[in-house]
Formats: structure tokens, C-alpha cells, sequence
């Protein structure tokens, strides 16, 4: 039976592979020198995209993965467009990708991706000729794993043209943030990405953000050095100074229950979207502001952050919390990383307990999780309604005084494996490209 099924494959897949492809090319020329970057970014049977046009007989999964695509390759183009352009956090948006790369690779290969992106060629010969590679590997890794009963095409499909794993989805909202910022000439909000902006701004519009200490300025010595050694002086922000002087946040006992001994301030990343960023001549309303996706980030026991955590996925309707998975494999530094057995090209892990101490997590439910939407939703309508999108850490402290409160907001935000509703999403950006697309057109930048 496996054999008849493969034998089918084989007849059709390289036909269907060369035609992804060759779409894939297609589209990228399209939307960097061909019709579609002098022409309007018109949807649905209006594109003047031809190769993924919607058709009467399509299923939704079907369209879904053609406006996938189609924004995929769109936003690829934008990249490279950007490249030497202004950055609303660095000088360019190459220094940018540059800095948020050098820790992360294409897991198997141990090469961090801020090496391919040193040039603009390097980066465009890493798209045309890496992707297809990859994406064929990809496929073939999971038809494997699948006992040679995943779609090797399908699979191939998915992953160059309508990627959806942690690393894409991250890219593509950087470059939706990284686009608007550009033509709308940085709106006020993306300050809120500095953290001491944030701070004080949320202080000053009634939003609970982290308290922090007002005193001029600390120090810090170590109980046993001397002759001048061992001591540190730190000058308080609010004195003009680099450092953000806080008391240190403890989880809520609801939250400790979750987590194994000596874990870190474990906290919730919710990413929300704002339609007011596409229409910044209007005045932004509550209504505009959309959250989609919801995470508990759970540190590991020893960790000093919840930067190394499983990530539990949590359902924003019910609050009910899912499964469980990292992407650690995308952060493997070195050659070594290229042998079999050093770094998994898939996160097979998928947890429902924590790791630490065996603890359950999947099953529990978040309580009262429409609170916490809401107010990351008022949060972003009162801060930065002007920005697409906010990812926000939010915490449940076992402050009485403060028993929830937001660290700060990242505004080119990852979901962290994260579910949300992708029709949602990608008619969102699907709009944000059209306005972008005829602002850069009409004031011809």
C-alpha cells in the first residue's frame, strides 16, 4: 500500500515541485522588479498577481494558502526594498536584521542567519537558491517522519511559498512593522519599544506597567572584595542614566503552581494587532485593536528569564491552556550542528507537563483570560495605536498591590508558536499592504 502510494507520488511530484518553484521565482520578480511594484497591491480576483488568483471552485484552506503566498512573496520583496532604507530601532533595517540574527540559524546548518544577511546579494542568493533546497529537504524530513504518508509537494508547497512555522511568522510581521514605520515616517507610538518610554508613558496614561524605583541611583558591592574592587555604581533613568532600577517581580502563586522550583518570572506573551495603524488620518477607537494570540511562557528551573521556557499555547477564547513546545533547535550556533544527531530540523517535542518536576500544564485554564486581553487591548489603543503590531509580556505577580502588570511591548513581536486565527491575520496585512504599497506609489519613495 505504501508502495502504490509513493509510485502515485512519484508519477506527479516533479511537475508539481519545478511548478512551485517556478511560482516562487515568479512571484519574487513580480513583486520586486515586475508589474507588482509599480502597481497597485490589489485582493482577490483584483491582484495583478497571476499566479495564485483565487477560483470559484477553491477550498478555504485552498485560498488561505494562496493569500498566504501571496503575502509571503510580497513581503520577501519588501525586505529587500528596505534593505538600506531608515529603521525605526536602528539605522537600517539591514543593521537591524543583522543584530536580531546572529543568534539564530536554519536548524541543521549552525550558520547564524546574520551572515547571509551581511549583503544584499548574499540575502538574494540565500532566497533563490537556499529556499527551494530547503524546502525540498523539508518535505522529504517529514514524509519520513511520517512513515512516507505526509504530501511531499504539499509539504514543499508550504513551506516556500506560505511558511507558517515560529521563524516566518516572525519575519513577516517584523517586515509589516518595518515597512509601516518606514512610509508613515515612524508615528509616535514606536517609541514605546524603549523600555524606560514605556514605562514612564504607561505610568503617565493609567497603564500598569512594572513599578520601578525612583531613587537617583544604586550601588552594588561585593560583600568580600576590597581596595576599590567589586563595587558598581548605577544611575537611575530617571536621572538620565542607561539603568531601569526595579524591585524584583515574583510569579502569583496560580502561576508557581505551574513551574518547578528556582523558575524564573514566568509571563504571558499576547500579540494584539491595530487597524488604526492602517488609517492613521482617523481617529483610532477601542474597536480597532484585536488580540490574537495568547502564550505562557514557562521558565525552566535555574533559568535567570523566561527566555529559555516551553511554550504552552493557550486557546483566547477559553483560556485553556495546550500543549507545549520550544524552538530551541533554531538557536544551535556552529558547524557541529550540521551533523545527524546534534540538532533536530523539527521541534518533536510537544509537552504537557512541564520538563522540571513533571507538573501538568495542558489542560489547566487561565483565569479569567478575557481580562487580560482586554487589557493588553486597552493598552495598545492608550500607547501605540499607530503601530500594526504589539507583542506584550504580561505577568501575574504576587503583588496584592499589583497583581497584573505588562514588562514592556515589543513591537516587531514573534508569536512564539502561538495558534491564532490566520484568516484574521492575513486580511489584516493583506489591507496594511494595499494602503503601504499605495502610499509608496503615490509619493513615489
Amino acid at each position: 500500500h505504501i508502495f502504490i502510494l509513493t509510485m502515485g507520488q512519484a508519477l506527479t511530484l516533479p511537475s508539481k515541485l519545478i511548478g512551485y518553484t517556478c511560482s516562487f521565482y515568479g512571484g519574487l520578480w513580480h513583486y520586486m522588479y515586475g508589474k507588482g511594484r509599480t502597481t497597485p497591491y490589489l485582493l482577490g480576483a483584483d491582484s495583478t498577481f497571476p499566479y495564485f488568483l483565487p477560483k470559484p471552485e477553491d477550498s478555504q484552506a485552498v485560498l488561505l494558502f494562496k493569500q498566504h503566498a501571496r503575502i509571503h512573496l510580497f513581503s520577501l520583496a519588501a525586505s529587500f526594498y528596505l534593505y538600506y532604507k531608515p529603521h525605526y530601532r536602528k539605522g537600517t533595517y539591514r543593521e537591524d536584521l543583522i543584530d536580531n540574527l546572529q543568534n539564530v540559524a536554519i536548524p541543521g546548518t549552525g550558520i547564524p542567519l546574520s551572515t547571509v544577511v551581511l549583503t544584499k546579494l548574499t540575502a538574494l542568493m540565500t532566497v533563490l537558491c537556499a529556499s527551494p533546497m530547503l524546502s525540498f529537504v523539508a518535505s522529504l524530513h517529514l514524509w519520513f517522519k511520517t512513515g512516507f504518508k505526509s504530501s511531499i509537494s504539499e509539504e514543499f508547497a508550504t513551506r516556500l511559498l506560505a511558511p507558517d512555522d515560529w521563524f516566518h511568522l516572525w519575519r513577516l510581521n517584523c517586515n509589516v512593522v518595518g515597512l509601516h514605520s518606514f512610509l508613515k515616517k515612524v508615528p509616535p507610538g514606536y517609541t514605546m519599544e524603549n523600555k524606560w518610554t514605556f514605562l514612564q508613558e504607561g505610568e503617565k496614561r493609567g497603564v500598569p506597567v512594572s513599578r520601578f524605583l525612583k531613587t537617583p541611583a544604586i550601588v552594588v558591592k561585593h560583600r568580600n572584595e576590597e581596595g576599590g574592587m567589586g563595587i558598581f555604581f548605577y544611575k537611575n533613568a530617571t536621572e538620565g542614566g542607561d539603568w531601569i532600577i526595579q524591585e524584583r517581580i515574583e510569579n502569583s502563586k496560580w502561576v508557581s503552581s505551574l513551574l518547578p522550583a528556582k523558575a524564573p518570572l514566568s509571563t504571558f506573551r499576547v500579540i494584539t494587532q491595530s487597524r488604526a495603524a492602517i488609517h492613521l488620518d482617523k481617529k483610532p477607537k477601542l474597536e480597532d485593536i484585536t488580540a490574537l494570540s495568547c502564550v505562557f511562557r514557562a521558565g525552566r528551573s535555574g533559568a535567570s528569564t523566561d527566555h529559555v521556557s516551553i511554550f504552552f499555547d493557550i486557546d483566547v477564547k477559553t483560556g485553556e491552556i495546550g500543549k507545549g513546545t520550544t524552538n530551541n533547535h533554531w538557536y544551535r550556533i556552529g558547524l557541529m550542528q550540521m551533523f545527524p544527531g546534534f540538532c533536530p530540523w523539527r521541534s518533536t517535542e510537544e509537552y504537557t507537563s512541564h520538563p522540571d518536576g513533571e507538573i501538568s500544564v495542558a489542560g489547566t485554564v487561565l483565569p479569567d483570560i478575557r481580562s487580560m486581553l482586554a487589557l493588553v487591548e486597552q493598552s495598545h489603543f492608550s500607547l501605540c495605536p499607530d503601530v500594526p503590531f504589539a507583542g506584550w509580556d504580561v505577568v501575574l505577580s504576587s503583588d496584592p498591590k499589583l497583581p497584573v502588570c505588562l514588562l514592556e511591548v515589543n513591537l516587531s513581536c514573534n508569536f512564539f508558536c502561538g495558534s491564532f486565527d490566520r484568516k484574521v491575520y492575513l486580511d489584516f496585512i493583506d489591507e496594511s499592504f494595499s494602503h503601504l504599497q499605495a502610499q509608496r506609489l503615490t509619493e513615489n519613495i
